[in-house]
């Protein structure tokens, strides 16, 4: 067995070498192995240089040599200086005089944790209160290592106090029970989306939109989606509306990263809202179905955060103290101009776009702003907002700045730059020549928010508003939002196709020019194919031939026919209002037993339908219905899911059981309760109902101040002689922790089933719950176990 011991890495005069002296491929006279694969041994190529301080120690330590100077604590630690950092941003003066020192020492500070409430729960207010009042009290006088542990603050221009800040790390999280207690609560309440942990600056572009229920939005660059999570909280402001009249497309260009922003966006259970990926420098125009004719979509409100070098996220981030170089902001600048350019043409007459970066550079901020603004020639201006968000420390953006090299060269002017540059340095990186059309930009209204103001990191922020079309166009299609200001129509032109050229002259930056433009689709009659798909409800991924995939596989989104035999079992079953919109029910297959039915708003529907072929739609819709797969007969196949209940309960006629706070402890702490251990109420009302699935209701009672104060809706099964309930383990602990029970930390085997999961307890053959084994968890079940979340394909219908 000794042969086989981890071998060692050991290195001719290894004393000598450092850690930037390592070379990046070994060479067989320099290496060697001992004590395990025999000496002389070829050292693995996937080795370097990424395990080379792993190796050279494990090296030094089996010849009982010293490590070299620098490696005794592993990896050298980053020494937060950039020389060439400091000097570019002096001389821009984007600093008040004064407060250099106690900016570059922000900088070198870590970054606070910012948590935010989410503000469209019902129970947000609980959250606050159970914060204020349990947790942070815990922390008071609390001391770690004999220092005092500094309670969190909010953000004192957040609104209502939902979102606050601490300088709590992980490791102090660990040392204190008080502190892991706070930590398990801040873990589970995120995963259930009742909290986002989300960097402070970037709150704020989504405030800053000023999203109203009927908006229309694209989000350009979503991912990771803590943005589009604020953005799909404004929708939803009036919990009593299920379907707001706008709705969110979240876009990004990367596919893997589109499904961190659906598990973003699932949190939050919303039918508004869905996941594209595409370039955004070329994200397609889409259209709806409007009386019979396609019109383009116009957006209310456009939100982008473009790619940028990140300099404003050094307190995070500490890689770029070393990699800082102007030559990022320069390589940047044209895509940021063609993303802000193709969101302009896309934004409606009257909306609202808001372009922000994590960026302290003008060339990525105040000159991608100015140039887009040129070019405009009137159609877009910046907005005043001094007078929103108070409380909030900002500085006004730059009126002049200058370019330079990688190398240090400065260059104030186009003008000045020679010919050899003007591949790297392009003409609307500067600011305007003439002093009137800079002085009617008013650039001074762009935030740049600065690190050591309120303890954040630093952002740039401008504010944008359409007011005409962009001169490119030919005309101004009508636009579909309704915070547009005019409602224009036109003659319709012939379909044209998605991707073409602009109709502007060129201008001296290629990479700057527009894109497609906003000219408007029309078709009143569609070709054979898409007209079938149409009355199929059927929205497929792109055909190849018209677009490349790059990874995109997605199953299906069909939509289920208005005649369709499936959904009349479940309209009698649970007695759907006659407004239940039916045809926005989908699902993920095309063949095969519907095991999951999944539902949209009714506008997401309509861009759905009219869109298939020119969208790359990985996720959208939550899920409502599922299969039960007991094998035994019931009146209703498919029981209710916890993650489109509060989008269901308003249509719900039937199977609705009231309950009381005690009967919602129970019900959530214990997995198959008897009907004697509920009230006689909630026994009256279920005792003659059928078996299946049920809706169980807590309603606030106002008489009592100590009882939970916002209403619950939990999906359920009743049984033969029992009642439980579908609820995933983080929304039982969500609603235990505000009924005040505290629930202790588990750490559960990897694979263990969960005794808190939505899974239904063993079926006896009549349908009902048997009573020796009502009271103990199970695995398989008369319903399938609610554990997916969003419009996801089945596991046996995935198509990735």
């Amino acid at each position: 067995m000794a042969d086989f011991i981890f071998p060692a890495l050991v290195f001719r005069d290894v004393t000598c070498w450092s850690f930037g002296q390592i070379p990046r491929r070994p060479r067989k006279d320099r290496a060697r192995l001992s004590g395990g694969l025999g000496l002389g041994a070829e050292v693995p190529r996937g080795l370097w240089p990424r395990r080379a301080a792993v190796c050279l120690r494990a090296a030094c330590a089996a010849a009982r040599l010293a490590p070299p100077q620098g490696w005794e604590g592993g990896y050298p630690e980053i020494v937060k200086e950039n020389k060439l950092f400091e000097h570019y941003y002096q001389e821009l003066k984007i600093v008040p005089e004064g407060e250099w020192d106690r900016f570059m020492g922000a900088l070198r500070e870590p970054l606070p944790a910012t948590l935010r409430i989410t503000g469209y729960k019902s129970h947000a207010k609980e959250i606050l209160h159970c914060l204020k009042n349990k947790y942070f009290k815990e922390l008071e006088n609390l001391e770690v290592d004999g220092q005092k542990v500094e309670v969190p603050q909010p953000l004192s221009w957040y609104p209502e106090e939902l979102a606050w800040h601490t300088n709590l790390s992980r490791k102090i999280l660990r040392k204190s029970p008080q502190l892991e207690r706070f930590h398990q609560f801040l873990v589970s309440e995120t995963e259930s989306g009742n909290i986002s942990r989300q960097e402070a600056v970037s709150m704020i572009p989504p405030l800053l939109l000023d999203v109203q229920p009927h908006h229309k939005i694209l989000d350009m660059c979503a991912a990771p989606g803590s943005k589009t999570a604020q953005l799909i909280e404004m929708l939803h402001a009036d919990m009593n509306v299920p379907f707001p009249e706008g709705f969110v497309i979240a876009n990004d260009v990367d596919n893997k990263r589109c499904y961190l922003l659906v598990h973003q966006a699932k949190r939050l259970s919303s039918p508004c809202i869905m996941v594209v990926n595409h370039d955004a420098s070329s994200i397609p125009r889409l259209t709806v179905d409007v009386e019979g004719r396609k019109e383009v979509l116009f957006y209310d409100r456009i939100l982008c955060d473009v790619p940028c070098s990140g300099d404003g996220t050094m307190r995070k981030n500490i890689d770029v103290w070393k990699k800082w170089s102007t030559l990022n902001s320069l390589q940047l600048h044209g895509l940021q101009l063609r993303i802000a350019t193709r969101g302009a043409e896309q934004l409606a007459e009257g909306g609202r776009m808001v372009y922000s970066t994590c960026s302290l550079n003008p060339v990525e901020d105040e000159a991608v702003i100015a140039s887009l603004l040129e070019k405009s020639e009137g159609a877009l201006e910046l907005a005043d907002v001094s007078s929103e968000l108070p409380g909030l420390k900002r500085m006004p953006g730059l009126t002049q700045w200058k370019v330079m090299t990688r190398e240090g060269q400065w260059f104030a002017d186009w003008d000045e730059v020679p010919r050899s540059r003007h591949t790297q340095i392009r003409p609307t990186m500067f600011p305007p020549k003439d002093p009137e059309k800079l002085q009617a930009m008013h650039l001074e209204r762009c935030l740049r928010i600065l690190p050591h103001h309120q303890n954040t990191g630093g952002f740039f922020v401008a504010v944008l508003v359409k007011k005409s079309s962009m001169p490119w166009n030919k005309r101004q299609p009508k636009v579909q939002g309704k915070s547009a200001g005019s409602r224009e129509t036109s003659e319709l032109s012939p379909m044209a196709p998605m991707e073409g050229t602009p109709s502007d002259p060129p201008e001296p930056d290629s990479q700057a020019n527009p894109g497609t433009g906003d000219a408007e689709i029309t078709q009143t009659t569609e070709n054979s194919e898409t007209n079938d798909n149409k009355k199929d409800g059927v929205c497929g991924p792109p055909p190849s031939k018209k677009m490349k995939l790059f990874g995109f596989k997605e199953d299906p989104f069909v939509f289920i026919p208005e005649d369709d035999p499936l959904f009349l079992p479940i309209e009698k079953f649970y007695a759907l209002d006659p407004s239940f919109p039916r045809l926005n029910l989908l699902t993920r297959t095309t063949e095969g037993k519907k095991r999951q039915l999944y539902m949209v708003s009714k506008e997401l529907r309509n861009v759905l339908l009219n869109n298939s072929e020119r969208m790359k739609v990985i996720n959208t819709g939550i899920k409502v219905w599922c299969r039960n797969n007991s094998g035994e007969e019931f009146d209703c196949a498919f029981r209710l899911a916890q993650e489109g209940i509060y989008t269901l309960y308003p249509f719900i006629n039937s199977r609705i059981i009231t309950i009381c706070m005690e009967d919602v402890k129970i019900l959530l702490t214990q997995e198959n309760p008897f009907f004697r251990k509920l009230s006689l109420e909630t026994y009256s009302q279920a005792k003659d109902m059928a078996k299946g699935s049920v809706v169980l209701k807590y309603e606030p009672d106002s008489a009592n101040p100590e009882a939970l104060q916002c209403p619950i809706v939990l999906c359920g099964w009743r049984g033969k002689a029992s009642i439980r309930t579908f609820v995933p383990k983080n929304e039982r602990l969500h609603y235990l922790r505000m009924m005040g029970l505290e629930v202790p930390g588990q750490k559960e085997k990897e694979g263990a089933p969960l005794p808190s999961e939505g899974v239904v307890g063993s079926v006896s053959r009549d349908g009902g719950l048997d009573e020796e084994l009502a009271e103990k968890p199970h695995a398989e079940e008369a319903g399938a176990v609610d554990t997916t979340g969003g419009c996801e394909p089945p596991q046996e219908d995935a198509g990735r």
